[in-house]
């Protein structure tokens, strides 16, 4: 077994809680009232320390270690269709895709809350409808992730979801 230190303890941190917070906003929380604005306010200032982390930050969580490749996104369709299996130290092709589009989702559902916050878009109705459009893209992308780290954490014999806590990926060498 080879065991790897892939994620930071920033990445992790911002992962979690982004995940806590999103659940707060979509489950827990009211619409309109204070506490999800608050909730929508820390979402945003974690995906701006994430920019910034993905700029500065060390390898794995740089986003020049896994830009989104519609190529390597194929490339990785086929090796599942194919049975192949390449376990990736950072983030696969397509996990890579999915990062980029929830983080941008994320991002348009913070800036479309506050938005309905403001004298300018207080009661707009677009800008309401796009808002839980987002929301509800943003569940079923998350409900995608999960699955399919479930099934590539089978497939690739790595414990994902583990390695996200830990820090540490163990890949089972053949």
């Amino acid at each position: 077994m080879k065991r790897l230190y892939v994620w930071d303890p920033l990445v992790r941190l911002f992962h979690w809680s982004l995940v806590l917070a999103f659940l707060a906003n979509a489950f827990v929380t009211r619409p309109g009232k204070e506490v999800h604005q608050w909730v929508g306010y820390g979402v945003a200032a974690l995906i701006a320390l994430r920019l910034v982390w993905g700029l500065i930050g060390p390898r794995h969580a740089r986003f020049s270690d896994f830009l989104p490749s519609p190529s390597g996104a194929i490339a990785q369709l086929r090796e599942m269709a194919t049975g192949r299996r390449e376990a990736h130290a950072g983030h696969s092709p397509l996990g890579a895709l999915m990062i980029y589009n929830l983080l941008l989702t994320m991002a348009a559902i913070a800036l479309t809350g506050w938005m309905q916050t403001t004298v300018a878009y207080f009661g707009v109705e677009w800008v309401a409808q796009v808002h839980e459009a987002l929301v509800t893209w943003a569940e079923l992308c998350a409900l995608a992730h999960v699955a399919a780290v479930v099934l590539e954490s089978r497939r690739l014999r790595v414990n994902l979801p583990k390695s996200m806590v830990t820090g540490y990926k163990e890949f089972v060498q053949e």
